[in-house]
């Protein structure tokens, strides 16, 4: 069979998410998916942008990274979402492009996706673990498969223990607390397993 293709999707303003979201892709690649690297439309105007230096700066170093459209949605066997927490739930900026979707989703177009999803906040309760699951929610709407990392690998306890998705604490000074690299790339792995195996039956019959 072809490879199972992943998009990659996240919301980055200072570029936490952003490093998530190529974390994922490198391990997705490493266990033969095809992979497209995607961000989420940018929403908020220039003068928000402009009065945070950092963002900014994050603005102009990624803005050759494609904006994911509904033809990504559509191609992709599998999701790996990465995005910020704000105030509990997912960003404004993925919850808008969700919204879009009602053509794809009334064709059942988004059904049987596999689906993960990471996040980040200002601290350990910050809403790291609503936010997956704020995500998950449109998922399940979607008839899409949702694949969480639970406590599959030993990952999961060294980076935080959130058993919906990889989620990690940042400081003020922009800097990740926890070590979730490893778990991030598990993640993806389990993610493009869990793919491999549904397309693989949709495809056969099984």
């Amino acid at each position: 069979m072809a490879n199972v293709k992943t998009a990659v999707i996240y919301y980055s303003s200072t570029g936490t998410n952003y490093q998530l979201a190529k974390w994922a892709k490198e391990s997705a690649e490493k266990e033969g998916a095809e992979v497209r690297l995607l961000k989420f439309p940018e929403l908020a105007p220039d003068a928000a942008i402009d009065s945070n230096p950092a963002w900014r700066a994050h603005v102009e170093a990624t803005k050759d990274v494609p904006e994911v459209t509904p033809d990504d949605m559509e191609w992709a066997d599998s999701y790996i979402f990465s995005v910020p927490s704000r105030f509990g739930v997912l960003p404004a900026q993925a919850k808008q492009f969700f919204d879009t979707l009602g053509g794809l989703w009334a064709q059942g177009k988004l059904a049987n996706k596999v689906v993960s999803a990471m996040s980040s906040a200002s601290n350990p309760h910050g809403g790291q673990e609503a936010t997956i699951l704020s995500v998950y929610t449109t998922m399940y709407h979607w008839g899409a498969i949702v694949v969480a990392p639970g406590y599959t690998d030993q990952s999961a306890f060294t980076s935080g223990g959130n058993p919906y998705g990889t989620s990690v604490t940042i400081d003020q000074d922009g800097n990740q607390i926890e070590d979730v690299e490893q778990a991030v790339k598990q993640q993806a792995k389990r993610t493009v397993t869990v793919a491999k195996a549904i397309v693989t039956g949709l495809q056969t019959g099984d």
